[in-house]
């Protein structure tokens, strides 16, 4: 059955069709999470979010772009949003001040588990650093392009901005992440 189909299907209020959706997106929903925020648990909770935006909002859905540049448009935009939270915390928390009972704030460590690192390569790993350092533009088109191998056309609808500001945006960005792997060249 095609997306068409199914969003056909969804828009009368089929749950099956939804459940389908799902289960044929969560993967390409999740790696994207995960790939913009670094962080499991914020990419699960991330995909779950952009799947009720998804199932919310299906009426709205006119069939313009294709069904997955659409549902990558919400991912980017529910992604972003989390990384916006994730810096007015930052802004907001102190991990030195102690609360009324005396307890100071621990940090949960960001490193890869065991099984994480086992599976990650050095040189995969610092490529994967330098996307992360990269400014949240750059970081974003780059895991559109060359991670998820997007058009430029899907890429410009997703972050609503010509085709000609992709490119531009890209060249940049890939510029920015060459010079981030140079440091790191002893891994490569």
């Amino acid at each position: 059955m095609s997306d068409q189909d199914l969003i056909k299907r969804c828009k009368k209020g089929d749950r099956e069709a939804f459940n389908i959706l799902v289960q044929t997106y969560q993967k390409q929903v999740f790696n994207i999470a995960y790939s913009m925020l670094s962080d499991y648990e914020d990419a699960s909770d991330a995909a779950q979010e952009i799947f009720v935006k998804v199932y919310k909002s299906i009426e709205s859905f006119r069939g313009q772009s294709s069904f997955t540049t659409w549902l990558y448009r919400i991912s980017a935009n529910v992604c972003n949003d989390f990384l916006r939270k994730r810096q007015r915390r930052a802004a907001t928390v102190s991990i030195d001040q102690d609360d009324d009972d005396g307890y100071v704030a621990e940090l949960e460590s960001e490193s890869p588990t065991p099984e994480e690192h086992l599976e990650m390569t050095e040189q995969q790993k610092a490529v994967r650093s330098a996307i992360n350092e990269l400014r949240n533009e750059y970081k974003e088109i780059i895991i559109y392009s060359d991670i998820n191998e997007m058009s430029y056309d899907e890429i410009s609808y997703i972050l609503k901005c010509p085709i000609g500001t992709v490119k531009s945006r890209l060249n940049r960005a890939r510029n920015a992440l060459k010079k981030k792997l140079l440091e790191k060249r002893e891994l490569f």
